[in-house]
């Protein structure tokens, strides 16, 4: 019987492709111990993302993947999660309490951004993570509405905000702090000051992401997120029709020139499947999402349907991951969020908190 080497289980998983983020598990740093007793086999693999429903998956899979190794005995795969720090735009450091965050961004309004942020962030947060979202949407707040709060936060030093918590999620919006029938007037400035106090003066709670939810656009608050507030990744929001698409371009094109990654990119209301035959239409297009990535060589990281009960459970103030969280949506929903942290895992890390802080005194 052929003696089982390190080598041998390591080549092996070069073999096993993480379909969260495309990669190998040894390219990934995903192994942290290959022990081997006689024929037996234990390793023990770390993820960098958030994936409480693919861990049993993935154990089983390695440990079938492992067995095919000649003479093996025993095989014992262990599954564990470390969510760390991911590098920011070079000038900026990423915020206290808050390990990364990601920016949900649209080239226009319509195509479903606000739904696709708030389910993200709960699919985050229903895969095991500490999430928190923000709604940048100054002119058009619609987070309160979609996780059915209202109210101003609670501010136990009269200078900071807590954030409101819905779903276990923590969240803030100018939505909270102006009556709903009240229009928002405001010029550039006074909205990108306010973008950075919702952000700044929340005290967040030991967030591993802090979703981001952009006004459509490129504008004054995009290119403040862009050039003042530290973002880890952005995922771009489209549908399958050509409008959406050319300004869904311009999007990508504005986080590209400001060294912000693009995670990659959401399909909203890809098909439309008739409640009552289940005839399916594709009334916006069919694959332009898909062309979209990879003409700029980025994931589709999901194509969601145009579904009635997305829209419904949005307005109700209980989205789809926690309205129906066993629904084809829903498992949509915990894919895109699965492989937008599964794809920051794999960018540079940021090591700036563990660093000790050097003071000089004079002696």
């Amino acid at each position: 019987m052929a003696n089982i080497e390190k080598s041998d289980v390591e080549d092996l998983l070069r073999t096993f492709i993480d379909p969260n983020n495309g990669a190998d598990l040894v390219s990934a740093k995903s192994v942290k111990v290959i022990a081997i007793d006689g024929n037996n086999i234990s390793v023990k693999l770390e993820l960098g993302y958030p994936a409480k429903s693919y861990v049993a998956e993935l154990q089983a899979a390695v440990e079938e993947h492992l067995k095919t190794l000649d003479g093996v005995g025993n095989v014992d795969v262990e599954v564990g999660v470390k969510i760390l720090s991911h590098a920011v735009q070079q000038s900026l450091k990423p915020l206290p309490n808050v390990k990364n965050i990601i920016a949900v961004a649209s080239g226009k309004g319509g195509v479903g951004k606000s739904t696709t942020a708030v389910n993200l962030a709960l699919a985050l947060a229903a895969e095991g993570a500490n999430v928190g979202i923000l709604d940048a949407d100054i002119y058009g707040p619609s987070i309160p509405t979609m996780l059915g709060l209202s109210g101003y936060p609670e501010s136990k030093d009269n200078k900071t905000m807590m954030p409101k918590i819905a779903y276990g999620v923590q969240t803030n919006s100018i939505g909270y702090l102006v009556e709903a029938d009240q229009a928002m007037i405001w010029r550039g400035p006074m909205v990108t000051t306010a973008l950075q106090q919702l952000l700044k003066d929340t005290n967040w709670d030991n967030l591993d992401y802090l979703v981001i939810d952009l006004p459509p656009g490129t504008g004054d608050i995009q290119l403040t997120l862009s050039q003042q507030i530290p973002v880890s990744g952005a995922i771009i929001v489209t549908t399958p029709q050509d409008i959406a698409l050319i300004d869904a371009q311009r999007g990508l094109g504005m986080f590209e020139k400001v060294n912000v990654p693009v995670l990659g990119l959401v399909e909203n209301m890809s098909i439309h499947i008739c409640s009552n035959c289940g005839h399916e239409e594709a009334i916006f297009g069919h694959g332009g999402g898909l062309a979209m990535a990879e003409r700029n060589r980025i994931e589709l990281l999901g194509s969601l349907p145009l579904d009635i009960n997305i829209r419904q459970f949005a307005d109700s103030g209980r989205p789809t991951v926690v309205a129906d969280p066993d629904g084809r949506p829903a498992q949509i929903y915990k894919q895109i969020a699965r492989k937008t942290a599964a794809k920051l895992a794999l960018k540079a890390k940021d090591f700036t908190t563990k660093f000790p802080k050097i003071v000089v005194q004079n002696t």
